[in-house]
């Protein structure tokens, strides 16, 4: 049998090791008859992560321990990846590169190839399939009703050497689902597939009940070309519980998968030393001072030469005093650097929350320092002036020394009172602590509550994991939110349920299906204000602009962290470079916000400065290399004869359009800048260029 050229490829797999938050790269080298080869390139994951969950299409609450009897208890998992075939030749081989990082081997356990359709027949139009069907938690209100969004995808099997305008969807296109128990409301739309392309599109439909439905795709005048049956849909849930299958199906909304950039903000008590050497977290200040407490650590030195062994940790909730904390001069700055979300830390590892914690805790803003609800003022005024702005808390699931903590302590988090740094035989206090019982049941799950159901957060955003109540929040969080008429999310350090996952400091090498959402200081190495970093050292605009541009061509989100003094200010060297950044938003944000991944590549493969991402309507390609004449892509993209290129960055909001061409033989795509001013706004080094379809 001939070899057949190749539309996808698709594998379940696991990595070795443990491996916390970071994906490995690991790569693949195609082979193809016409002897090319293709290098494309897979963001890993080990079977066990941290957090304790993991997210795979494969999940056991379990691991045995060295071929033992004995379980580890953490969840392991198996996962899925799924690529384009990027080549114009049918696929010879398939090679895994050398395994180049010790104990951490690559387990395949199942490999499939979608083949592309024949050539036989080209001019009767695309060849299309209906790839998936699947029922979402998400909805918007059509006619005062909830419509549930069933997202489909739709691949045109046609190989890439069939590329032309016959092959290709090039007019608006409808997608409608039927069945016994649902009715399409809102069709979904494809305005452009080329041969080897695929795209999803959300139809919203009022589901009654589970059952199986018809996917019917519909052209221009309403003729049906193709329809797909048996695919199961799930309704909206209408009450949520604790049933770990029912809240694994929660996913995040569409507000959020539009939003595309945050403003992560890490302020507290530590925000006082404000201290940290290179390469350390500055709001890890009060665990590092104790650990170890020797002059070996550079946190035991610096305190004891700054402030002299008498002063502990909870000596500076006296001075973290917001006396210069402006909730709308912060949330004009979030607006103009273009973010569409924050996540304010309102409890991290110390225990010190910026929020109201009723009977569960004293230790907090309103009781001490600030004496002020520092959630509730930023909250507020975001809803009275910057309404479009989503809001999130970030909350630490542990507490480093609540006494109350330890019976559920592990690891950099055991709970109990901290011995004094300087009087090891001493015991800190732990201000404003309360009696409670249990911490899970009585601290824990009602602050988180509190902050959904008094302040409204859209955004649970936990860290460290652990011991967890996280279930009976969750189905609360939902239920509380479906009722208000609103959509939430929670990312997957919650210690159950992911939703989102969150790795840190990193930007994964290729596309994941999952959404994901990575966050980094502005500061290379903190989240907390860090005095000894250089502000030179912070992320500029074009550092900004380039991995938000990156990250979001990989189907995740940024969530970018500020640091702000005691005193609540955001320190003019942080602020200039969000300013700065949203300058180029403010003229090129078409090509970030409501878009997604183009399936067959998050980047040209030969120049790998350029990123691709998609609209129904658009294709964008965003340079991160200044072009000189020409822009030259070296990837076939889904570009026909009648439409136009237009350049997003003039610093004065013009749009110029470009002449183009396409190579005959190879496909790729060569755009005329002849005469082009490229300074781009805010001195980004990003140059934002949109495809607009024609018919």
């Amino acid at each position: 049998m001939e070899p057949l050229q190749s539309h996808q490829i698709h594998m379940l797999y696991a990595l070795d090791g443990y491996g916390g938050q970071s994906d490995t790269p690991k790569t693949f080298t195609l082979t193809f008859v016409d002897n090319s080869t293709e290098v494309i390139q897979m963001s890993a994951k080990s079977w066990q992560r941290w957090p304790i969950i993991n997210s795979g299409v494969i999940n056991t609450p379990y691991s045995f321990i060295n071929g033992t009897s004995t379980k580890n208890t953490n969840t392991t998992s198996i996962f899925q990846w799924s690529a384009s075939i990027p080549s114009r030749s049918a696929l010879e081989s398939i090679v895994l590169a050398p395994d180049d990082v010790p104990g951490l081997r690559l387990h395949v356990f199942a490999i499939s190839v979608t083949a592309s359709a024949t050539l036989s027949d080209t001019s009767a139009g695309p060849i299309l399939s209906v790839r998936r069907a699947r029922s979402s938690t998400r909805w918007e209100l059509v006619n005062n009703t909830r419509a549930q969004a069933i997202q489909v995808t739709v691949a045109n099997l046609l190989p890439i050497s069939a590329f032309s305008t016959n092959t290709s969807i090039n007019s608006p296109y409808t997608i409608e689902i039927t069945g016994a128990s649902v009715e399409t409301v809102v069709p979904g739309k494809i305005r452009r597939l080329i041969a080897s392309d695929q795209v999803s599109a959300d139809v919203l439909v009022i589901a009654n009940s589970t059952s199986n439905a018809t996917v019917s795709v519909k052209d221009e005048q309403g003729t049906l070309v193709g329809t797909s049956d048996g695919w199961p849909l799930t309704p909206l849930p209408t009450e949520w519980t604790t049933d770990p299958e029912l809240l694994s199906t929660h996913e995040t909304p569409t507000w959020y998968n539009q939003a595309k950039y945050g403003i992560f903000v890490h302020w507290g008590v530590y925000s006082v030393p404000a201290w940290a050497p290179p390469t350390t977290y500055a709001e890890w200040y009060n665990w590092n001072l104790h650990n170890p407490a020797n002059s070996s650590n550079p946190f035991w030195v610096h305190h004891l030469d700054t402030y002299g062994p008498d002063v502990v940790y909870d000596d500076f909730i006296a001075n973290f005093t917001a006396s210069k904390f402006n909730a709308s001069a912060w949330l004009d700055l979030f607006d103009n650097a273009g973010a569409k979300y924050f996540v304010l830390v309102s409890k991290h590892h110390d225990g010190f929350a910026l929020f109201d914690t009723g009977n569960t805790s004293a230790r907090n803003s309103i009781n001490l320092g600030p004496r002020r609800d520092l959630v509730a003022e930023l909250f507020d005024v975001a809803s009275q002036e910057k309404p479009w702005m989503h809001k999130g808390t970030y909350f630490s699931m542990p507490e480093w020394f609540n006494p109350d903590y330890a019976p559920y302590g592990f690891g950099e988090w055991p709970g109990g009172l901290a011995h004094n740094a300087f009087y090891p035989s001493e015991l800190e206090p732990y201000t404003g602590h309360t009696n409670i019982s249990d911490y899970l049941t009585d601290l824990q799950l009602p602050q988180m509550l509190t902050l959904a159901e008094k302040y409204g957060t859209e955004i649970m955003w936990c860290d460290i994991g652990g011991p967890n109540k996280t279930p009976e929040f969750a189905a609360q969080f939902y239920n509380n939110a479906f009722a208000k008429g609103i959509q939430v999310l929670m990312n997957d350090r919650c210690g159950a349920l992911p939703e989102l996952y969150t790795p840190e400091y990193q930007t994964l090498g290729a596309i994941q299906t999952q959404k994901w959402e990575t966050n980094e200081g502005m500061d290379p190495f903190s989240y907390g204000l860090n005095t000894n970093t250089n502000a030179s050292q912070y992320k500029n605009a074009t550092t900004i602009i380039q991995t938000l541009v990156d990250v979001v061509s990989k189907n995740g989100n940024y969530l970018l962290d500020v640091g702000p003094t005691a005193e609540g200010e955001i320190i003019a060297p942080m602020a200039d470079n969000l300013l700065a950044a949203g300058q180029w938003l403010a003229n090129s944000g078409a090509c970030v916000y409501d878009t997604t991944y183009w399936f067959k590549g998050a980047q040209d493969s030969v120049n790998g400065t350029l990123r691709f991402l998609t609209t129904p309507d658009t294709f964008c390609i965003v340079s991160f290399d200044k072009p000189s004449q020409q822009l030259a892509v070296h990837a076939q993209i889904p570009i026909l004869p009648g439409d136009e290129i237009v350049y997003l960055g003039d610093p004065n909001g013009n749009e110029t359009s470009l002449s183009w061409s396409v190579d005959p033989e190879t496909g790729y795509l060569t755009v005329d800048l002849g005469g082009l001013s490229l300074d781009p706004a805010g001195g980004a080094e990003a140059w934002a260029f949109q495809v607009k379809y024609k018919s």
